[in-house]
């Protein structure tokens, strides 16, 4: 069975056929995904979708790229929806340096006061980086005293970076990106990370695997992913797939 642990089935590009493919999962061999917010509005569709599907949790917070406009009373709608049942993170929140916007000192501010509401509210945390490496990496060793529990969403650095953040005992997100043809440095640091720290995740819609690479990623997607991540580690699929399972269970703090 797939354990999605990101995905953004609140995105407009399922629109047309939401409710048919969520409803049709568990068919198709997955059992849990966590819808991830990026801002305060995907945040509010997040906690909607954890009400109408059994299956799905929610994790609530803004992306870095949408971080211009918020405000001290987002922070307090976040910390009060953080208690909902099923929001299970804070995310995702981070720094994305790729965009020339939001400036970068806006972008570190509200990182670092999501870490912080993670903390107050004792919730792990889903985190992007995108070509902010070094920064990432120095805001959460700050963090390190209060820290809860982390993820790298989409990881996509180096093998020495990934033993960086092991040392600090981080999980690390994995998608279809492992499966490009381009992905050596990826498949490198994979292979050194040990399968108790890796979580499986679409992104959904974006960046499905081969051979869907371009089109409209979804859950059932993961198989992939696992697959090739069970070449580079020389285990079978299904070891791959009841690993992360149990990884995404424990990091959410899933138990049913």
């Amino acid at each position: 069975m797939i354990f999605d642990t990101h995905a953004h089935y609140d995105d407009e590009a399922f629109d047309k056929d939401r409710d048919y493919l969520l409803v049709s999962m568990a068919e198709q061999g997955v059992a849990y995904i966590v819808n991830i917010g990026a801002s305060m509005t995907s945040s509010e569709k997040t906690i909607a979708l954890t009400e109408k599907y059994p299956f799905i949790y929610g994790a609530i917070g803004v992306h870095p790229s949408e971080t211009k406009e918020l405000t001290k009373e987002d922070m307090q709608w976040l910390k009060i929806k953080a208690s909902e049942p099923k929001v299970v993170a804070i995310g995702e929140i981070g720094l994305d340096y790729y965009w020339q916007e939001p400036d970068k000192s806006v972008q570190k501010m509200w990182f670092e006061r999501q870490l912080h509401l993670a903390s107050e509210v004792n919730l792990p945390v889903v985190i992007h980086s995108r070509d902010a490496a070094q920064d990432t990496m120095e805001i959460l060793k700050k963090w390190q005293v209060e820290k809860t529990a982390g993820v790298i969403h989409c990881f996509s650095y180096t093998k020495e970076m990934a033993r960086e953040y092991l040392n600090m005992d981080y999980y690390f997100g994995i998608g279809g990106v492992l499966t490009f043809k381009n992905a050596k440095k990826l498949a490198e640091a994979v292979e050194y990370i040990p399968m108790n720290r890796i979580l499986l995740e679409t992104d959904c819609p974006y960046l499905a695997p081969e051979p869907y690479r371009g089109k409209r990623n979804q859950s059932v997607y993961i198989d992939f992913v696992a697959q090739r991540l069970s070449e580079i580690k020389g285990i079978s699929k299904e070891e791959v797939l009841e690993q992360t399972m149990k990884n995404g269970k424990v990091f959410y703090n899933i138990n049913d």
